[in-house]
């Protein structure tokens, strides 16, 4: 995503000669980085450009493809809206399948708001080449505060989509929630990994994004996976 992000990956990834078979590699189109690096702008003056146009695509792709293209197993629509047309435009759908076809990468979309639900239902309708689904898999925020998604999720794993949850700690609001603190204190876990396991357990069987930025966040959130194999923590 953003361009630069992919070159740095995929340098790191050349550089250290890992093959393209041992790891899963996931980018994004549709947004373009234009704050040259600084943290602060002017006023009213945007970081990134959404544009989920056809010419946009096209040129997204092929800097993917450049950068880390041998990687990537899964390209996706970056923050799908009804706003921005991605959902209507038989063009772009025809170039992602085509792209799907010709690169063998699965195509994805992720999605955000107070619509995501709406947005994955209307996603798992589009269909390409007669009667194949365009979307393989569908990457929404999911958390112990934000749940409205839940039965659209289960309507897509059903179907066959793969599910990813971003924000599953809700960019650390989750961690102050009173009572995620109360049961992880009386489940003697983390709360990072009480509010993660809480996601696994859902039967849309997500993949989550831990969203670490230190190896000691990564080692905590990767203890989620002992609280979920434990049938009374998550009875509670």
């Amino acid at each position: 995503s953003y361009g630069l992000s992919e070159k740095f990956v995929g340098e790191y990834l050349r550089s250290n000669n890992v093959s393209p078979s041992d790891v899963y590699v996931s980018s994004k189109w549709g947004y373009t980085y234009v704050a040259d690096w600084n943290v602060e702008l002017g006023e009213g003056e945007p970081h990134e450009v959404k544009d989920h146009s056809l010419e946009n695509f096209l040129k997204q792709v092929e800097e993917t493809s450049e950068y880390i293209g041998e990687y990537v197993k899964l390209y996706q629509v970056h923050s799908a809206t009804f706003d921005s047309g991605i959902l209507t435009n038989t063009k772009v759908h025809e170039a992602l399948n085509k792209c799907r076809e010709e690169r063998g990468w699965k195509i994805g979309l992720s999605v955000s708001g107070p619509s995501q639900d709406e947005l994955i239902r209307e996603a798992m309708q589009i269909k390409v080449s007669g009667q194949q689904r365009l979307f393989d898999s569908v990457q929404c925020t999911y958390n112990i505060l934000e749940q409205r998604p839940h039965d659209a999720l289960i309507e897509a794993q059903k179907s066959g989509t793969d599910i990813i949850i971003k924000e599953g700690l809700a960019n650390g609001r989750t961690l102050s929630n009173p009572k995620l603190l109360e049961l992880s204190s009386t489940l003697n876990c983390q709360p990072d990994q009480l509010a993660l396991a809480a996601i696994l357990a859902q039967p849309f069987q997500a993949r989550v994004l831990s969203g670490s930025v230190t190896v000691d966040q990564l080692r905590s959130n990767l203890g989620s996976f002992y609280s979920i194999e434990d049938p009374e923590r998550m009875s509670i």
